[in-house]
């Protein structure tokens, strides 16, 4: 595959053989974020995990301590004074039934969906929508509840999902290129948390296997994972 020169150039600083300190690992990581746009740092973590079993899927969500440095537009499925409490708390849209055809027609011009229980049933119906974007309700990530107030205010500081994909690694946006070094360690730190917390109590051998750092258009930088107690 044909790369840029800045990619080159960026790529000739990382020891691809070396497993990198946290530490490290962001100054390298924000030292080649260096295009015109603020570049996303993201988490990636391969697991010795078998996402075919029920009992061994990983998913959840927690509050990174620096937020994500995107501006989030949260869609809320809720009615009456829930609906009124969405909106009070800020969400950027609150409906009901009457968004179905709306979404059906291809409107996705939000990033959350949360959802009171009592309107499950509702969205239910778009599921085979908001399924493969990422985007439908779910009790374990907390966007199912009746709480609202909390959910938005949670999202909009900063509350990111975990899970893992077919091939069984976890993608989770960690930050900004334009972070401190000490933000984005808090962010990792908070999230790499909550991940080894989550490991299946049925899984056997290696849960993390491999942890590599990057940003949007710089090269990974392989992560030491002994540190975090993986």
């Amino acid at each position: 595959m044909k790369t840029g020169k800045r990619y080159a150039e960026a790529v000739k600083t990382v020891d691809r053989s070396v497993k990198y300190s946290e530490a490290e690992a962001i100054q390298l990581v924000k030292k080649n974020a260096t295009a015109k746009f603020d570049e996303t740092i993201e988490l990636h973590l391969r697991t010795g995990c078998d996402s075919r079993h029920a009992d061994q899927q990983v998913r959840g969500s927690v509050v990174l301590p620096a937020g994500t440095g995107k501006k989030v537009r949260i869609l809320v499925f809720a009615k009456g004074a829930k609906a009124d409490e969405a909106q009070a708390a800020g969400a950027d849209f609150v409906g009901a039934e009457e968004l179905i055809p709306r979404i059906q027609g291809g409107w996705f011009d939000y990033d959350v969906v949360i959802a009171t229980p009592d309107m499950m049933g509702v969205v239910g119906r778009l599921g085979r929508l908001l399924g493969p974007k990422g985007l439908m309700p779910n009790p374990k990530t907390g966007t199912v509840t009746m709480d609202v107030t909390k959910a938005v205010n949670d999202t909009k500081a900063g509350k990111v999902e975990y899970r893992l994909d077919k091939a069984n690694i976890i993608h989770v946006a960690v930050g900004k290129a334009s972070f401190t070094e000490d933000q984005l360690k808090e962010n990792v730190d908070t999230l790499m948390g909550a991940i080894i917390k989550a490991r299946p109590a049925t899984l056997k051998g290696a849960y993390i296997k491999s942890a590599t750092l990057t940003s949007t258009m710089g090269p990974g930088v392989k992560l030491d994972t002994v540190q975090f107690g993986a």
